[in-house]
């Protein structure tokens, strides 16, 4: 099941489909219905799971620490990707690989847990797991073009950092333990996609000036948020 989760990132696929002219016109779109997708994550799936379990101080930190993290890594990024002048792929494309990573990790611990109790209901975790991923992917694959990768390397990485749900899985089965401590990842990820968000998304977003377009973005992130709390709200 971890594996077919992880198949979920080939779902770009489907973008071959398509024109590069119409692509590149709705690229910004998808980049806007990441914000979205990214601030829901974290706002209602990440930091209300880690709040169960973790205290409320011991959550900001973390989140904050997350936020610290990925501000690091990105300067590095782009200081080993960039020093030279020439920046064929934003390092906010490797900061939603890293982020992505971490999720997935998580969901294959879940996955894993839930089919030590029953099979029956591991078949359905994994279901609906699969289905909060779905919507998030297309959006992931979105920005990674946006920021410079091709088609087929943004499937490719994509679908790499969706396998660790299997890592993830293998280790949750065989060391069950592993997942309490998963908890403490969850608002560092959180912190991680507010990040990326707030820092690289919203900017490249708001260097559109047609009010069409802006008009646009705007119901895209609206989307983005709205199917992640559906998500939360109807399978949990």
């Amino acid at each position: 099941m971890t594996l077919i989760n992880g198949l979920v990132a080939l779902v770009g696929v489907f973008s071959f489909l398509l024109t590069k002219n119409f692509l590149n016109k709705i690229l910004i779109i998808l980049v806007s219905f990441a914000t979205g997708a990214l601030l829901g994550g974290a706002l209602f799936h990440f930091l209300p799971e880690a709040f169960t379990k973790l205290p409320i101080f011991l959550v900001s930190l973390l989140t904050l620490l997350g936020i610290l993290i990925f501000y690091s890594t990105e300067k590095v990024l782009h200081w080993h990707h960039c020093h030279e002048g020439v920046c064929k792929r934003h390092p906010y494309t490797y900061l939603i690989l890293y982020g992505d990573a971490i999720h997935n990790f998580i969901d294959g611990l879940i996955i894993a847990s839930s089919f030590l109790l029953s099979i029956d209901f591991g078949i359905l975790t994994s279901l609906i797991i699969i289905a909060h991923e779905l919507p998030q992917e297309i959006s992931d694959f979105g920005v990674l073009i946006h920021g410079g990768f091709s088609r087929k390397k943004a499937l490719f990485y994509n679908f790499l950092s969706q396998l660790t749900a299997v890592i993830g899985g293998i280790l949750g089965f065989f060391f069950l333990s592993i997942e309490n401590y998963s908890t403490y990842l969850l608002p560092v990820a959180a912190g991680g996609f507010f990040y990326i968000a707030i820092n690289d998304l919203i900017p490249e977003i708001l260097k559109e000036k047609s009010p069409k377009k802006i008009i646009m973005n705007l119901l895209a992130i609206i989307l983005g948020l709205l199917i992640l709390i559906s998500a939360k709200l109807f399978v949990g």
